[in-house]
């Protein structure tokens, strides 16, 4: 199972950021993300400390479902 971040980094780059593609702009910019974890807990506790913007705890929620129906393919 490839991690979360690894999942995240299909929504870099974007060239009008919405909510996703910030949340891995910043992923990737932060240099202490736990980018090997496939833990719920652990990646939304890291979130829960170091959020980079209001929503990006619900943003997260939305993208974990979808990166659980992705990894089960």
């Amino acid at each position: 199972m490839r991690s979360f971040y690894h999942f995240m980094m299909t929504y870099r780059g974007k060239k009008k950021p919405d909510d996703e593609s910030i949340l891995a702009d910043w992923m990737f910019g932060d240099h202490n993300f736990p980018k090997q974890s496939t833990s719920y807990h652990e990646i939304s506790e890291y979130l829960e400390w170091n959020s980079p913007f209001t929503n990006a705890l619900s943003v997260f929620d939305s993208l974990w479902d979808e990166y659980l129906l992705k990894e089960k393919e």
